[in-house]
């Protein structure tokens, strides 16, 4: 049974679009590389036009990414004002308290510009990519052994050649369930990976990316648990997907995890570790300059300025203040008459 006639077929039959889409793009690549000297048919060409279509979709919703990149920031930069929230009403359960703490918590994310729902965006737009590209390689062996009409750029000769790419001891269509024991070994591995590379990419950020003061509380915790829990659960689905889906999978993965290095390192939340780190860093940056180009160092520079700032005060005239003594004097006169 196709996926299109199954449960979320209704699902699957919204996406045809983007899925008629997908398959021009997988074929464009792939001729591509063909172009430029890789053999034409069952080849390591499609493996890489699956992996290419990963870096294009990436790139297209790299503005996203951005976004939701300050998003995160703002938000996990006020983390100890929420949890200074939270605390005040710890227990206040009456209509009026959770009120209270609703405007003061919405106040909050206004005053900073942040959207705790800003951070999902990248991943409810990937949501649909990913299931349509599920769909198209989900599709192959049925159009290949002609039990379901080709659609897009995918003919049953297309569907065959995609089909019997040879990957390590597999092909692109193999299932864990049914390869032998070498073949569920590299299936393995590459479910391993996949889960690893979303686990990691997800607890570096949350571990050197939050505030100290954030490192605590339920919150936390929640957080810390939930980057555990969501890449063990893929473990189970990843047995059925097609080894295709695993590239793809495995590749998008792997740049989230750059992508993460990268953010984490060069714009972290200010009051993490790795904001800390990054002060080091531009600190001992700013220092090799200086010394470079024969300037003086940080220290000798604001030394210098508490110096003349030291003497400009010294040297400004002093202002006094107007006395009372006269009218003071005139006051106790007036009374003596």
């Amino acid at each position: 049974m196709t996926l299109d006639n199954g449960f979320w077929g209704w699902f699957y039959k919204l996406l045809y679009p983007l899925e008629w889409l997908m398959t021009y793009i997988l074929d464009m690549f792939h001729k591509v590389f063909v172009f430029f000297g890789m053999p034409d048919g069952p080849g390591f060409a499609w493996v890489l036009s699956i992996i290419f279509l990963v870096v294009l979709v990436r790139l297209c919703i790299l503005p996203l990414f951005i976004k939701q990149m300050k998003s995160m920031r703002r938000m996990q930069a006020i983390q100890p004002q929420l949890q200074k929230i939270q605390k005040k009403y710890k227990g206040k359960n009456d209509p009026a308290s959770r009120e209270a703490m609703s405007r003061e918590t919405m106040k909050l994310y206004q005053d900073n510009d942040a959207n705790p729902m800003g951070s999902c965006l990248p991943a409810l737009i990937q949501s649909p990519i990913f299931m349509t590209m599920f769909y198209v390689l989900s599709s192959v062996r049925y159009i290949a052994n002609g039990s379901k009409e080709g659609f897009g750029a995918f003919d049953q000769a297309t569907a065959q050649s995609i089909q019997n790419t040879p990957v390590f001891n597999i092909h692109l269509s193999s299932m864990f369930t049914e390869v032998d024991a070498a073949g569920k070994v590299t299936i393995g591995i590459f479910i391993a990976l996949m889960c690893f590379t979303m686990f990691y990419s997800q607890f570096h950020n949350i571990r050197r990316n939050t505030p100290k003061a954030a490192q605590s509380g339920q919150t936390y915790r929640t957080q810390m648990m939930m980057a555990l829990i969501f890449p063990f659960m893929y473990i189970f689905s990843g047995i059925a997907f097609p080894f295709a889906v695993l590239i793809y999978w495995l590749t998008n993965n792997t740049w989230t995890l750059c992508q993460t290095f990268w953010q984490v390192r060069n714009m972290p939340t200010p009051g993490s570790p790795a904001a800390e780190d990054k002060e080091k860093r531009d600190y001992k940056r700013e220092q090799a300059r200086r010394k470079r180009e024969g300037l003086p160092t940080i220290e000798e520079e604001e030394l210098a300025k508490a110096k003349a700032d030291a003497a400009e005060r010294k040297n400004k005239p002093q202002r006094y203040q107007p006395t009372r003594k006269n009218r003071a004097k005139k006051g106790s006169g007036s009374k003596k008459k």
